[in-house]
């Protein structure tokens, strides 16, 4: 009996000690990285909250206006060349084809950004938000995808149907996912291997490329799963003569200016300007204009494309307000307009 209540206080003692590590281990992670939660990840510049009842508040007060629907916009696609796209190796190319998702030629490498090519922006193919305007370039047409960075999980960006073709149409092993840290486990439930899952600040490098995962401002939610159990995060893509920055979607922050001042300046960066409204909802988590412009000067940007509007209707502001709103700050600041572009759908821009 002495021997057997020896065992059971030695076990007691050990399990102790190992929780009490592991505890402090836990704490030691959570200071060390703010943005690391108990349960999952945390802005750093502002209070999560669920914020359901304002979500309550915001559609219920969506019934009373008269917002306009997907067919009272016509945005014509532009002409553009897949053949040609598809045979470059050499130039520098960046393609908008629609909401985040950009096909960027680096290095003879072709990279995409949150794609998403499907009829709808939901879980559901036969109800949420509808396709405004069809992909710039269909999938089909693409050139071969070595590269896929995902911005966040939510079905704006990150788009299972797609995914899933992408991975197919590639054979199942040219293409590198890289995505921020908790949902790597999605991939794979896939059937995807090639996945590489990184920490703010945390960088990749392939090829001739150095990929980092940056800070934004955001949250994450899928489903039914738990609010922001996965991160959130930009991507940065550099070649030896040639930078670019990838906003993906956020709210602004200072997180801007630390990553100009640490990766910056970028020869060419993504940034959102659409799905802002209402502000009091919106403004921790989505960018307007005036706010994309900002992040152009803080990261030290020579060109930048505006990204995430005019295809998906997600809030309330009108879809062709975002380029109108963009114009006008850029003429307040005394920019130029070729320094902050609004694309068509599909257009390409070749870059030295």
């Amino acid at each position: 009996m002495g021997s057997f209540l020896f065992q059971m206080w030695r076990l007691f003692v050990l399990g102790f000690v190992s929780f009490f590590s592991l505890t402090c281990a836990a704490q030691k992670i959570e200071q060390s990285k703010p943005h690391h939660g108990k349960d999952g990840f945390r802005n750093i510049y502002i209070e999560d909250d669920a914020r359901f009842f304002d979500f309550l508040k915001w559609r219920w007060n969506r019934l009373g206006k008269d917002i306009p629907g997907p067919e009272d916009y016509d945005f014509p696609l532009a002409k553009n060349d897949p053949a040609f796209l598809r045979s470059n190796n050499e130039k520098v190319t960046l393609t908008w084809i629609g909401h985040a998702t950009v096909l960027l030629q680096l290095k003879g490498k072709n990279i995409l950004t949150d794609p998403h090519f499907s009829e709808r922006a939901s879980p559901l193919q036969w109800a949420g938000p509808k396709r405004v305007v069809p992909p710039g370039i269909p999938l089909q047409e693409l050139p071969p995808i070595h590269m896929v960075v995902i911005s966040h999980d939510h079905y704006d960006s990150l788009d299972e149907q797609t995914i899933v073709k992408l991975h197919q149409r590639e054979g199942g092993t040219k293409t590198l996912f890289l995505v921020p840290l908790g949902f790597k486990s999605w991939f794979e439930g896939l059937g995807i291997k090639r996945v590489i899952a990184l920490d703010w600040w945390e960088r990749h490098e392939e090829a001739d490329l150095k990929v980092t995962a940056v800070p934004v401002q955001h949250w994450s939610k899928r489903g039914l799963s738990p609010r922001n159990k996965t991160l959130w995060a930009g991507w940065v893509i550099q070649a030896n003569d040639f930078r670019f920055f990838f906003a993906g979607d956020t709210g602004y922050a200072p997180h801007f200016k630390e990553i100009g001042h640490k990766l910056g300046p970028f020869d060419l960066s993504a940034i959102p300007i659409g799905a802002y409204e209402p502000r009091w909802f919106m403004r921790n988590y989505h960018i307007n204009p005036e706010e994309a412009l900002q992040i152009h000067l803080d990261v030290r940007s020579k060109k930048s494309v505006a990204i995430h509007w005019g295809t998906f209707m997600l809030t309330d502001e009108p879809l062709d307000e975002p380029p109108r709103r963009l114009k006008q700050a850029i003429r307040e600041n005394g920019r130029s307009e070729e320094e902050f572009l609004i694309l068509k759908h599909g257009e390409i821009i070749l870059l030295n």
